[in-house]
């Protein structure tokens, strides 16, 4: 017994050194909050302080140091986002994670963004480069002055590469994959399917807009879709069955802002913002005061309250005291198909107009931690590398305004001077950026939209939607848009602007601007009536037009739904006609009715379009739905329409489909425990905002790293947008001039450091929906950086 014992001790005692040397390790790894740091790279002293949501507060002498001084804090707390994000747009995550990363790795690498930005570091003005040479220099500062490296290398057994210029044009690059259909354009290639297939009123027809939700800011809303006749199409012609069809159910990557001027508040403009993205630990933004001196600025000084993003040195949205500013995904049409035809002669030989040219050819490595290496030959051409095929065969270029030197610069730096929304909205199409909505107040209440990107391309004798010939003369990119060809309104007359990933523009600024998958604009027209219904606003007005979550989009479908059951003569239903029929009209957390009647709108647009899929499916069997396929146009002509020969042989009428998708509802959702009187939307809609690494750990340290799984109102087609790993990145109303009035959260936390007082800090606000200061409170810590005596 003494020897167990003895052995039983020098066990724990083993236990004990392996964990306090583990927590030694990561309370190493803990960003420096107070004291005194010498960093050669400032010309003079600067300070960082955090309040108690580690809100950083960064003061400098001068806009270099600065950058400096915001590139040391990103990477104290967030530097292995910073890193998976710039190794994410380059190819390069292999390396740091191994073989699940080679499939992403493979496809971001035929982009050559970390060559390309290498030649636009090299060519920036000097004022940019030395701004940008600060923030890497600051970076690398701030790693090296960690005790131990960040603690998610620990984990990877790896080291953190230092950072390097052409880093932070690779985060720019990330967002551009982010926003844009990561870079692949499938969403074309699906239309050159279905045009391939179908005759074309019909893929009209399924691909039309529906007007009825629409909410632009300019033009009229679109017209209903005209059904093809029977001459067309007959689907009862067809007995081939037609597979189903699995619809995709997730967010889209997406954003509401809105404005409201001076003469709806009594003084400065209302601008608020959210920003739907990926929700993670920490969160993709980070807090931030920037402070420092110039003598062009009102009171000698810029002081910049609002939202930086790690791996840049810049304010992305909020308030310089003047203007208040932010930003939706714009969803036009940033990227185009090219027909590459080789020579019968020479296949690495292509024509271009006027003659025939080398495809040139890079060959890039992807190295793969604890794998073998990959080798990818990328075929370059004028109009971009080759990344697809066209239906038929032919090798497709992407043409995308992500490659282009143009869309990478730093004017986002030059907002902070600005001091109304004319200068504003005369830089923002100058701004080298993933082409936004625009939307911005000033402190005298003007308020204004347009286009950021630097880059809108004139295009002329082809049909963007789909994949062309660019060497017939005259066909292609002729050039880009000039400042003053950018759409623009300053100051509407009923005091209002409101974006959503809508469409919101018509005619010639349509055509301009293209259609990249706008929403269906339901969000918008929301978000447009909530803002009408009001004469006054402040702003706590504001965020609760961002927190609406009426399910307004569904109302329709309930009423279908209840329709279709009180024609029914099934005893199986009469429990789905009750809890459907005592509807709130919300995605609250505790709503069945909610729950239920979306499944039934989901598995009717899934009955609707399985035999037109089939059709394509026919021609291409790899085909599915475009990437942001809305449908509801089509499906609800259909459905009030009731055309027997756009029916689904399956079903004799369409009270049978109809019908069908009801008892699918029963057989999916009253299968589980509890049956449907269980099924509220909080149990389909629960939080799972994550650390990167968390799902490799064991549940007690996923606990410690991750959010609450919490259940959350809100959901698509509605202000208020929810899912579990998807959503408002953060929420402000702010008014410029009135910062002290003015409100931010988000969710996630300051840091991903499970020790540091700042992981998960205003999460619950988020969450809750509560408001919370732009401004930092008081301060708890003090950091200052000196540079060498």
């Amino acid at each position: 017994m003494r020897r167990l014992r003895h052995v039983v001790l020098t066990l724990l005692l083993v236990l004990l050194l392996i964990l306090l040397g583990g927590w030694l390790l990561l309370n190493g790894s803990r960003p420096s909050l107070d004291g005194t740091l010498t960093q050669a790279g400032l010309a003079a002293p600067t300070e960082i302080s955090r309040d108690h949501l580690g809100i950083a507060v960064i003061e400098a002498a001068n806009r270099r140091d600065l950058a400096y001084a915001t590139g040391f804090v990103h990477a104290q707390e967030v530097f292995f986002q910073m890193d998976i994000f710039r190794r994410m747009a380059a190819g390069e995550l292999a390396e740091l994670v191994g073989q699940p990363a080679v499939d992403t790795d493979l496809n971001h690498r035929r982009h050559r963004f970390r060559a390309r930005e290498q030649a636009v570091v090299a060519a920036l003005p000097a004022d940019e480069r030395r701004l940008l040479d600060a923030y890497r220099d600051g970076v690398n500062g701030g790693l090296a002055a960690l005790k131990v490296r960040p603690w998610e290398y620990l984990l990877l057994r790896a080291s953190p590469a230092p950072w390097r210029d052409e880093d932070s044009l690779l985060i720019e690059d990330a967002m551009f994959l982010n926003l844009t259909e990561d870079g692949t354009n499938e969403r074309e290639l699906r239309f050159a399917q279905m045009r391939a297939a179908l005759p074309p009123a019909v893929a009209d027809f399924l691909l039309a807009r529906d007007g009825a939700w629409e909410a632009p800011l300019a033009g009229d809303v679109a017209r209903a879709p005209s059904l093809p006749g029977p001459t067309v199409l007959d689907l009862r012609a067809r007995r081939d069955a037609a597979p189903a069809v699995a619809l995709h159910d997730d967010g889209r990557p997406g954003s509401n802002n809105f404005a409201v001027g001076g003469t709806l508040t009594g003084g400065g403009a209302i601008v608020a913002d959210d920003m739907h993205l990926g929700l993670r630990v920490p969160n993709i933004w980070f807090r931030a005061r920037l402070r420092y001196p110039d003598d062009r600025a009102p009171g000698g000084t810029i002081d910049l309250n609002g939202i930086t993003l790690p791996g840049l040195p810049e304010l992305i949205a909020g308030s310089n005291g003047h203007i208040a500013w932010g930003f939706t995904n714009s969803y036009g049409d940033w990227l185009d198909w090219v027909r590459v035809v080789r020579s019968p002669n020479d296949a690495s030989q292509y024509r271009v107009a006027g003659g025939w040219r080398k495809i040139e050819t890079d060959l890039e490595t992807i190295r793969v931690k604890g794998g073998t290496a990959r080798t990818v030959g990328v075929e370059e051409t004028i109009w971009g590398p080759i990344m697809g095929k066209d239906v038929d065969g032919v090798p497709l270029a992407l043409a995308w305004v992500a490659h282009l030197p143009r869309t990478h610069n730093f004017n986002m730096a030059a907002l902070e001077r600005v001091h109304n929304v004319r200068e504003a909205l005369e830089l923002a199409p100058t701004i080298g950026m993933p082409p936004q909505n625009f939307v911005v107040g000033d402190a005298e209440g003007n308020i204004g939209w347009t286009l950021t990107g630097n880059a809108l391309p004139l295009r002329a004798g082809f049909d963007p939607s789909l994949p062309a010939d660019w060497s017939r003369p005259g066909t292609g990119w002729t050039g880009f848009a000039a400042p003053e060809q950018f759409p623009r309104i300053e100051n509407p007359t009923s005091g209002r602007l409101w974006t959503a990933n809508n469409r919101t523009t018509s005619d010639a600024w349509l055509a301009l601007v293209g259609d990249g998958g706008y929403d269906n604009g339901a969000r918008a027209k929301q978000i447009r009536d909530d803002l009408l219904a009001r004469v006054h606003f402040a702003p706590a007005d504001a965020l609760a037009v961002q927190l609406d979550d009426r399910a307004l989009f569904l109302a329709r479908w309930q009423r279908l739904l209840q329709e279709t059951l009180a024609r029914a003569n099934d005893p199986r239903l009469s429990e789905l006609k009750r809890l459907t029929g005592t509807w709130i009209g919300r995605a609250s957390t505790e709503s069945v009715g909610y729950r239920l009647v979306r499944a039934f709108r989901l598995y009717v647009h899934e009955a609707v379009l399985a035999p037109f899929v089939a059709l394509v499916k026919a021609r291409c069997p790899d085909f599915s739905l475009p990437p942001l396929f809305d449908g509801e146009a089509p499906v609800w002509s259909l459905l009030e329409a009731h055309p027997v020969h756009l029916l689904d042989p399956r079903f004799p009428d369409w009270d049978a489909l109809l019908l069908a998708a009801a008892r699918r509802v029963v057989d999916t959702l009253g299968a589980r425990p509890g049956g449907l009187a269980a099924r509220t939307w909080g149990e389909r809609n629960i939080a799972a905002i994550r650390h990167l690494l968390s799902p490799s750990l064991p549940g007690i340290l996923r606990s410690a790293l991750d959010m609450p799984a919490e259940q959350l109102p809100g959901d698509d087609h509605m202000p208020r947008v929810q899912g579990p790993t998807f959503g408002a990145s953060e929420r402000f109303e702010i008014v410029p001039g009135h910062e002290a009035d003015s409100f931010l959260h988000m969710p996630g936390g300051q840091s991903d450091h499970p020790l540091s007082p700042y992981h998960g800090a205003g999460h619950d606000d988020w969450a809750q929906g509560r408001q919370t200061p732009l401004l930092p409170g008081p301060t708890e810590h003090r950091l200052r950086l000196i540079p060498p005596v």
